[in-house]
């Protein structure tokens, strides 16, 4: 049967694939719309195949938090290329990708991919339709929550950078402006864990050795490595660690005296931090 102009509009209008694309897919379903839009749905299907292996080093960041600012959340969807990431179609798809993760509260990556969307079709439906339109690998690479007294989030202006800090003890303060602050200073420290107790163990393992080998290098007598080393790792600690760390605006403080000097007894109790490339 003849293809139409009107015809190939109306299917580049619901599912949003390219006029050529669109024309051959009902040229080869004999303008069945609906064999149309699976002919269309497994292009993106042979593209998500063909580029699994495909590296994702650019893409958004997106934060939410609640209106009453106890509960964040923050998604990451990457590509390959950034002009990909600056098209219209993918940023829709990456707030859609967001809107899904706080309407579903979904307990993890997976079961945020399996988010029944308008169309009664599973989100990660959505992000395979959009890779047989524009021909790169798209994946939903982060996604992470936070639930506090407090919740402060921060876009670094590149939007390839997010982080959600969680604040308790706020006494009933405005607390917005130093958890922004200690989300910046997260963004920017990139620490590894709250404090020394979040450290995980084989971690500490190879700061001590490191801290030996070092001291050794230097002609350190062995009686005094464990010494020298547990001395480097408190350093580490410090440098490493978000509570330990000297506030990048104020050397003078540490971000727990920070958190203390704002409100008494205030201090972080989780945070995420969520960076593409």
């Amino acid at each position: 049967m003849a293809i139409t102009a009107q015809d190939v509009n109306r299917l580049r209008q619901e599912t949003g694939a390219g006029m050529m694309d669109c024309k051959k897919a009902l040229t080869e379903a004999n303008g069945d719309f609906e064999a149309a839009k699976d002919i269309l749905r497994k292009q993106g299907q042979k593209i998500a195949s063909k580029r699994a292996d495909n590296v994702t080093s650019e893409g958004i960041v997106l934060t939410q938090v609640s209106a009453d600012g106890s509960n964040g959340t923050v998604v990451a969807v990457a590509c390959e290329t950034e002009p990909v990431s600056k098209v219209e179609d993918f940023r829709n798809l990456a707030q859609a990708v967001l809107q899904a993760a706080v309407s579903s509260k979904a307990a993890s990556k997976e079961d945020l991919l399996a988010t029944p969307q308008a169309d009664g079709r599973p989100l990660q439906d959505h992000i395979t339709d959009l890779m047989g339109k524009i021909g790169e690998k798209i994946d939903v690479v982060a996604y992470e929550t936070v639930s506090a007294e407090k919740v402060v989030a921060y876009n670094h202006s590149n939007g390839k950078l997010g982080v959600l800090v969680g604040l308790k003890n706020t006494g009933g303060n405005d607390v917005e402006e130093v958890g922004k602050d200690v989300a910046m200073q997260i963004a920017a420290m990139k620490p590894i864990a709250l404090d020394k107790d979040g450290v995980d163990a084989a971690t500490i393992e190879r700061e001590i050795e490191i801290g030996k080998e070092q001291a050794r290098a230097e002609g350190k007598p062995e009686a005094m490595l464990e010494k020298i080393a547990q001395g480097k790792l408190n350093k580490f600690y410090k440098e490493n660690t978000l509570l330990n760390q000297e506030f990048v605006k104020d050397s003078s403080l540490s971000i727990a005296q920070l958190l203390d000097k704002t409100s008494k007894g205030m201090t972080v109790s989780e945070f995420k931090r969520v960076a593409i490339g």
